[in-house]
């Protein structure tokens, strides 16, 4: 409540969230809050994320029943265990695993932890930690140098597309998106379903994803620069040559795009963001980006009624500026 009096109009759930929460619930309340406390917001955006579970770390050892809460620390220079089985310290996903090679470099949470696969058996990989920290279920696990692909749509997309409706859902977006017929295959999937409404927001996570833009931007009716993934797909210090280059692609093509990922990252612990972090945002603004959006910053951040107020607020003050000038 406090996050869309602060300015909020779009919010990302999960599918599983969905059904835990009731959705429905959710939609009501925020219609009758719109209603009486909250000014001059348009339309709440429900825009769940399909799962593609073979890019994301799995459960971590001992913690089947209680993985939110449960973390596994990794220390530079230890080993650690990967598997795709009950083993090991933190489950991978299968194509991670058959994918794995000794020397590879793994990079996890976005980057943040980077380790080196050292040796592989049938079931385990061995890996050393470069980068250390705490990581925890459902984070980016990244191979670098090699592309990993698995079915467009999973069993439980389908099931959860079936529900859409039911659950409010506006818009889904499609991850890690790479070439134009992947969001052809959704889009026929809501038709079928008499889901024609239900907006297709495409991620662009990969250089595979950049280079066939041209033959993506037609098919989605969003391009999301999601630059977690994105930075994990180069060294860092052509991320922003990445998003401008997409940036102006959209832009030519009058595709709108939205910018994520760390724009308030500081706010996760601390309740005022950097300097950086602002001008970041006011520069997402200006080139053009039709949303910009946080994810840990609120979900699991200690001040997300505050890093909602400073997004708007500073995305409010980019648009003046571009009124103004």
């Amino acid at each position: 409540e406090k996050m869309t009096a602060a300015g909020e109009k779009l919010n990302r759930y999960g599918f599983r969230v969905a059904r835990t929460a009731n959705k429905v619930e959710i939609k009501k309340a925020v219609e009758e809050m719109y209603n009486v406390q909250v000014v001059d917001v348009n339309t709440l955006i429900v825009a769940p994320k399909l799962k593609q579970r073979y890019t994301k770390s799995g459960l971590i050892r001992g913690a089947q029943q209680a993985y939110k809460k449960a973390i596994v620390t990794l220390k530079e220079g230890e080993t650690c265990i990967l598997s795709c089985a009950s083993e090991g310290d933190l489950r991978i996903p299968a194509p991670v695993f058959e994918a794995l090679e000794t020397g590879d470099t793994v990079l996890i949470d976005d980057g943040r932890i980077e380790c080196v696969c050292e040796s592989k058996n049938e079931s385990a990989v061995t890996v050393r930690v470069i980068r250390g920290g705490t990581v925890s279920e459902r984070k980016s696990i990244k191979v670098t140098g090699k592309d990993i692909h698995g079915p467009v749509l999973t069993e439980d997309d389908l099931k959860n597309l079936r529900e859409a409706e039911k659950y409010g859902v506006t818009a889904v977006m499609q991850p890690f998106v790479t070439k134009g017929k992947q969001l052809k295959e959704v889009r026929d999937v809501l038709h079928a379903y008499g889901l024609d409404d239900i907006r297709i927001f495409a991620k662009i996570e990969s250089r595979e994803g950049i280079s066939l833009l041209d033959e993506i931007i037609p098919e989605a009716d969003m391009i999301v620069i999601a630059r977690g993934d994105l930075g994990n797909d180069m060294p860092l210090w052509e991320l922003p040559k990445a998003q401008k280059c997409i940036e102006d692609r959209c832009i030519a093509a009058g595709k709108p795009f939205l910018v994520v990922t760390q724009m308030l990252a500081s706010m996760t612990d601390s309740p005022v963001p950097t300097r950086a972090e602002v001008s970041d945002i006011f520069r997402a603004v200006y080139e053009g980006a039709s949303a910009v959006m946080v994810t840990n910053e609120t979900a699991v951040g200690k001040y997300p009624a505050e890093v909602i107020r400073y997004l708007k607020n500073t995305a409010d003050s980019a648009l003046e500026y571009i009124e103004n000038r």
